[in-house]
């Protein structure tokens, strides 16, 4: 029976319904969708005097947990591709003899390719996450492992699709660098310090039952906390929850990339001419090279206008904490901890505060950070001639990235710029078309490159001053057509009708499929 299709808001083809997935309610728009009901709450359960929660080892807490078949497990990635806590517990679930799981992770990376063979032997069977990267994301864009879609939500996607029930988790393992005899954890001390625990405060509190992993036991009470003892069941002690060497893998550094100072410069250029750097304002940047240089040039225009904004946010850096400590900020708001020397600031900088994913994103809740910023520094894989971005999958289909928490910001922002070059490795960033939809065009509003500054056509007012600051334009169309003089147009890639991915918009619609690279 052929499936109904129907295009979205973001211009992209969506069946109606989804095997593994079910009905679809399409993208209509950043702000479209008025959140209804009650939010989701987990059974009550209490403690009586004398209760001890840790445990003799890893295996004793998840019998303990109820884990049976079929259900979810929930992991947080402030580690990275030094976090050993997942692949710990999902070879000790395999070792039970436990299936049919689904993992709903606040992001996977490169150190979680084991769950290749936990998918193959149908130990995982579901899988829920901001981002994909290594032989777990070929295998599923290109052999389709998994045999139903990935589910893909943004930051603030994620937390509010735990709220509202739509994702249930039964068990949530939690990484926690140091944790008290009853639960109580933070993640700025201990040897596996990674800073701030602002994914897993979420599933702390709407999980079934909450498992603390740790490799640093206190005596209670722990007197930081960032997780309570109220919403945790067990504690596990073990040699090593993760490598914190390998939070950072060198992308948070300021690049020396000629390009990409070039772009940065160009880009510091934008925010100042919008009017928007003045005395209170709020700014996120990524983790890329190429963002943290729009910091280096900001900096400078701050401390020679002797401008002190209201807060930096988003994923902290070292980069972001030397602006703080500068002066040049009130306070950094903190969800995801990028390298070690941030980390150590969360300890020593009062203004240097936690957040939860909730607080940060959550379109659905009564306030976020996100939408207080005055402006957003983005990249991107792909752009396209609407302003599209796709940061998720590459030119050749297959799944290498993650929507992170683009999408929260850019709708929040009132002034999104995305930083890129115009080609990689002689393939052009800018198309018709964009691969896979991550974050719609319709909030992002410039696209600076080395090459030229184009404005998305709903900003006239971001063009008239542009232009009044003496900042050349083109359209985004002309300089597509510029670089493919220089490129050629590429091949497209082929797909299956198979649909490997669904990426859903911060709401809980959905902007995009991904779709089987053919063999």
């Amino acid at each position: 029976m052929k499936k109904e299709i129907f295009i979205n808001r973001a211009g992209r083809e969506i069946p109606t319904y989804i095997e593994g997935y079910g009905d679809v309610k399409g993208y209509e728009g950043p702000f479209a969708v008025e959140p209804t009901g009650e939010k989701y709450a987990p059974q009550k359960s209490g403690s009586k005097p004398g209760l001890k929660k840790v445990l003799s080892n890893l295996k004793e807490a998840i019998q303990n947990s109820g884990l049976k078949d079929g259900m979810t497990v929930s992991f947080h990635h402030h580690l990275r591709n030094g976090d050993y806590v997942l692949n710990m517990v999902m070879d000790e679930i395999a070792n039970m003899g436990i299936k049919d799981i689904t993992i709903c992770a606040s992001s996977l990376t490169k150190a979680h390719e084991p769950l290749v063979e936990h998918i193959k032997n149908g130990v995982v069977t579901g899988l829920e996450t901001s981002g994909l990267r290594g032989n777990i994301a070929k295998e599923i864009a290109k052999n389709n492992i998994l045999g139903k879609p990935v589910i893909f939500r943004s930051h603030g996607g994620r937390a509010r699709a735990i709220e509202a029930g739509d994702v249930k988790i039964d068990v949530a393992f939690i990484a926690a660098p140091t944790c008290d005899t009853m639960g109580n954890m933070n993640g700025k001390d201990g040897k596996s310090a990674f800073g701030v625990m602002g994914y897993p405060m979420v599933d702390a509190k709407y999980a079934a039952k909450v498992i603390a992993i740790t490799d640093n036991l206190v005596a209670f009470p722990l007197v930081d906390v960032s997780i309570s003892m109220s919403d945790v069941d067990y504690v596990v002690v073990v040699d090593s929850i993760g490598d914190p060497e390998k939070i950072a893998t060198g992308a948070t550094r300021v690049t020396k990339n000629p390009t990409d100072l070039l772009i940065a410069e160009e880009a510091a250029k934008v925010l100042v001419a919008s009017g928007l750097v003045k005395d209170g304002f709020a700014f996120q940047a990524g983790s890329g090279g190429a963002s943290l240089a729009v910091c280096k040039f900001l900096r400078e225009y701050m401390e020679s206008n002797q401008i002190k904004g209201s807060f930096a946010a988003g994923g902290i850096t070292a980069y972001l904490v030397e602006l703080l400590e500068a002066g040049l900020f009130n306070a950094l708001l903190d969800v995801q901890t990028f390298d070690g020397a941030a980390a150590s600031s969360v300890d020593r900088n009062r203004n240097h505060v936690e957040m939860s994913a909730s607080t940060y994103a959550n379109p659905h809740n009564k306030g976020c950070s996100a939408h207080q910023l005055d402006m957003m520094i983005l990249s991107a894989t792909e752009i396209d001639t609407d302003f599209n971005i796709n940061s998720i999958t590459g030119s050749t289909g297959i799944i290498m990235g993650a929507l992170g928490g683009a999408p929260d910001t850019a709708a929040g922002a009132n002034l999104t710029v995305v930083v890129a070059p115009t080609m990689r490795k002689r393939i052009p960033i800018i198309l018709d078309k964009v691969t896979n939809v991550a974050t719609p065009g319709e909030t992002i509003d410039v696209l600076v490159t080395e090459r030229g500054i184009c404005i998305n056509p709903r900003r006239t007012d971001l063009i008239e001053k542009m232009e009044l600051a003496g900042i050349e334009l083109k359209t985004i169309e002309h300089l597509k057509n510029e670089v493919e003089i220089l490129t050629g147009k590429p091949e497209r890639v082929s797909y299956e009708d198979t649909i490997v991915g669904i990426i859903e918009y911060r709401d809980g619609t959905v902007l995009d499929v991904i779709r089987q690279v053919k063999a």
